[in-house]
C-alpha cells in the first residue's frame, strides 16, 4: 500500500513540473492552482508554432503526456514517481498562433506497477487532440 502524499510534496512535485525550462519556455500554466490535476493552459506563441504557423504536434503531444502526468500525481504516494511507458496521441485539428490551448488529464486505471491516463486538448470548447498514455510507477 503507498504512503500518504502530503499537500506540501504534492506541491513540491507540481512546481518541478512547473519549474521544467521547456515548460516554463513554452509559458505553460495550470488551469487552477489550487487543482494541479484540474491540468493545464497555453498560449499558442512562437516558442510552440511550426513553418506554417500553427502549434507544433510534438509539442501538442508532450503537453498531453504532462497533463496525464499532473492527474496521476495525486495517486502517487510519497516513495513513488512514474514515467512515460507509452504513449500515443491523435492531432484532430490544426491549432494557430494565439489560440488558448487547454489540456486536462483523467486516470483511467492506476495499478501497482503501471498507470494509464486519458488527456484532451481543447480549444474554446473544441477537442483538437486527444492522447492515451502508459505510465511506469516507480520506487523512488
Amino acid at each position: 500500500m503507498k504512503d500518504a502524499v502530503t499537500d506540501a510534496l504534492l506541491a513540491d512535485r507540481v512546481q518541478g513540473v512547473l519549474d521544467v525550462p521547456f515548460h516554463q519556455f513554452l509559458g505553460m500554466r495550470l488551469r487552477d492552482t489550487a487543482h494541479p490535476e484540474h491540468g493545464l493552459r497555453i498560449e499558442v506563441a512562437d516558442a510552440a508554432v511550426n513553418n506554417a504557423d500553427l502549434l507544433h504536434g510534438g509539442i501538442l503531444a508532450a503537453l498531453l503526456d504532462v497533463a496525464g502526468y499532473l492527474a496521476l500525481l495525486p495517486e502517487l504516494g510519497s516513495g513513488e514517481g512514474a514515467v512515460t511507458h507509452d504513449a500515443s496521441v491523435s492531432l484532430i485539428k490544426a491549432v494557430p498562433r494565439g489560440s488558448i490551448l487547454q489540456v486536462t488529464g483523467r486516470v483511467v486505471r492506476r495499478g501497482r506497477n503501471l498507470a494509464f491516463v486519458q488527456s484532451e486538448a481543447t480549444v474554446d470548447g473544441v477537442v483538437v487532440a486527444i492522447g492515451q498514455v502508459t505510465k511506469s510507477v516507480m520506487r523512488i
